[in-house]
């Protein structure tokens, strides 16, 4: 059975992008890159919604980009290796490997992709995020808290949703971020 993971960078004030939809200020050194990676090694498929996964097929061609450095190539080759599923009404086709588009989001076949996976799991972008964790999907959260405030944008966490979690980890990185991951106590969320 695979854990599923909910984790990205965010600004203090809780969000993943600002209020004009930029994130450019979360993008990673090298040592927070390198910690990244190793979390990563144990993903075997990543869900996305249509604008993360548009965000991260970038790492299907980045090994092609010329003086890559070698954090950069490593993260390339652990997106390449996994399983992608999306989820989109409006997206036509997918352009990476290992891909496949799902029209709906279905609470009871992550259930069952879950417990017949013999690795993690990662939902990424905070859409379909809110999806997994108000249908109690989401087995762990991390976030990597970047020492900016944004003001406003598009939130981390979904208002209508409460977890009870238990701290498993933290981290301080010379840039400022701090990485904080939690376990969601058993009973799932509630509203």
């Amino acid at each position: 059975m695979g854990n599923l993971t909910y984790e990205m960078i965010t600004s203090l004030d809780g969000y993943v992008a600002d209020a004009d939809g930029n994130f450019d200020w979360s993008a990673p050194d090298e040592e927070l890159h390198s910690f990244v990676n190793e979390t990563a090694k144990g993903i075997g498929t990543f869900l996305y919604g249509r604008r993360m996964y548009e965000t991260m097929v970038y790492w299907e061609t980045a090994h092609t980009v010329p003086d890559q450095p070698e954090f950069v190539l490593e993260w390339a080759r652990t997106w390449q290796a996994a399983d992608k599923v999306v989820y989109s009404t409006t997206l036509e086709s997918v352009s990476s490997g290992r891909t496949r588009l799902e029209r709906t989001f279905d609470p009871d076949a992550v259930r069952e992709l879950k417990a017949t996976a013999g690795h993690d799991l990662t939902v990424d972008g905070p859409g379909l995020a809110a999806s997994a964790l108000r249908a109690g999907l989401v087995d762990e959260v991390g976030q990597y808290i970047t020492p900016v405030v944004v003001g406003g944008g598009t939130r981390f966490l979904p208002d209508d949703v409460r977890l009870d979690l238990e701290l498993v980890q933290q981290r301080r990185f010379a840039n400022g971020v701090v990485y904080v991951h939690y376990r969601v106590r058993q009973g799932g969320p509630t509203r």
